[in-house]
Formats: structure tokens, sequence, C-alpha cells
């Protein structure tokens, strides 16, 4: 299909490119849009209590505004702890048991179940078992079930990429290493780290949204007072339905903005990964 012609030549729709931001800004008007509309007409009921349960955009603009700016500091600061320490145990434990698996191929079964057992189990009953095992954190504390859930949420991710990209090795350069002496060890840090480097950064990135649903999740077990979790129990229990979903799209937003920012470390430490020039 053409739209115009220019120099004897047809432009076709399908021609046309747009820059990705572009792409992603329209899309998100146009949800807005559709769940304004939605709100406004399908869903504009009032429930018990007086509450619309899906409030408009406005509706959760004002209830931000209302809540105030320190409102949200205040507990994502808690939760975005939990998340960052859940997130840096579970990863840390993950890379090294995968380069383990390397200078001792034996465990890798043994590792691998332990893996599976962690993302088959339903976080739920984990959650349910850290409360009885953890003590109650202290009020403006960290819970340390957000913290555990935040870290099993990432582990299973994290030792699948990196496995897949440690055996991703160039077989020439590992028997190069072994033809000079070198160890497994001297193959892993010298040639396999170097190309599980991209496959590495992807697990860790795709691990951020992970560690901070399990942390939000985690305080809706551990019993705390601040956090992302005890505020939407708050909200939801006084029929505030625009906070319980301001709370939810921040949420969102902070995982986005921490899975893009983990995207930009990749470029920078790897860009062949994402087909960029050093």
């Amino acid at each position: 299909m053409t739209t115009e012609s220019t120099g004897g030549r047809a432009i076709r729709w399908e021609d046309i490119r747009l820059p990705a931001w572009v792409t992603g800004l329209i899309g998100g008007i146009a949800v807005i849009a559709v769940w304004w509309i939605l709100a406004s007409t399908v869903f504009s009921n009032v429930g018990p209590g007086g509450v619309q349960a899906i409030p408009t955009p406005l509706q959760v603009l004002l209830g931000f505004v209302d809540s105030g700016w320190s409102f949200y500091v205040r507990n994502f600061t808690v939760t975005l702890g939990e998340a960052g320490t859940g997130y840096l145990w579970g990863n840390a434990l993950a890379l090294v048991l995968s380069g383990l698996v390397l200078i001792v191929p034996k465990l890798e079964g043994v590792i691998m179940q332990l893996a599976i057992i962690t993302y088959c189990i339903p976080i739920v009953a984990i959650g349910l078992l850290l409360v009885v095992v953890i003590p109650v954190p202290k009020p403006g504390e960290a819970s340390g079930t957000a913290v555990v859930l935040a870290a099993l949420s990432v582990f299973f991710t994290t030792v699948v990429g990196a496995l897949l990209g440690l055996k991703a090795a160039d077989k020439a350069s590992l028997d190069l290493v072994s033809v000079y002496g070198g160890s497994r060890f001297t193959q892993l840090r010298k040639v396999r780290l170097i190309a599980a480097l991209p496959a590495i950064l992807n697990a860790l990135q795709i691990a951020v949204p992970a560690a901070f649903l399990g942390a939000v999740l985690g305080e809706f077990f551990g019993k705390v007072e601040l956090g992302v979790g005890p505020a939407m129990i708050a909200a939801q229990q006084a029929l505030n339905a625009p906070l319980v979903w301001g709370l939810a799209f921040v949420s969102g937003a902070v995982a986005l903005a921490g899975y893009g920012l983990l995207g930009l470390v990749a470029r920078l430490v790897a860009p062949w990964s994402k087909g960029a020039t050093s």
C-alpha cells in the first residue's frame, strides 16, 4: 500500500520505521486511553463503601498527589533495600554454584535439582514457612522473609543463564588452555567467563523485576510496618482503590527502571552482545 510518491519512488507504510521510544510512547498513550474509557463506562459502577474498583488515570494521579512524595519514598526505600539485598545474595550464590559446576562437573545434577526445587515450590508456601523461622523485624527494619524470597526469585534464572553461557565457550580456546597446562579453573577464568558474560548479564537483567516482586510478596508475610506490601494492604483495607493502583504502577515503573538500568550496564560491559561496537 502506497502513501505518496517522491522522485518516482513509491513510499509504503511498511517502509516507515519509527524510533523505539516513539513506538513505546504511542503504545503507552493508547493503553491509558483505553483504560480511561473502560473505567469511565464499563467499570464505572461503585462497589461497597462507595468505591470504584477500577479508578480512572486522573483519580490515580490525584491519589498520588494526596499521598505525597514522602509516602512513596518511605515505603519504597524499605522494599528496594530488601530487594537489593536478596538480589545480591541470590545472584552471588547462583554465579558461584554455576562456576563450581564447571570445576567439578559431578555437582551439576545436584545444583540443577536445587535450582529447579526453588523454582517449582510455590513462593507463597515458602513465605508461610519463613514467617515461622525468621524473627519478626523491628519497626522500620527490613524483613528477612522479603530478603529470602527476593533471593529465591532470582536464583533459578541466574543459574540457568550462567550455565548456558559458561558452556557456550569456544572449544578451540578451551583446548588451547589445556595444551598449555591450564586447569579447569584457568579455563573458567580465561575463556568461559568472557564467553558467558552476555548470558550472565541478561540473566541479571531479568532478575531485577523478579527480586522486587519477591520482596513485595515477602512483606505480605513478614509482618513489617513499612514497605510496598504493607502499604498495599492498608490501602486495600481502607478501600482506597486509587492508592492501590498508584502503588502498583509505581512498583512497575521501579522494576522497569531497574531492568533498563541493567540493560544499559550490559551494553557498556559487553557491547558485542547487542550488536554494538565498543
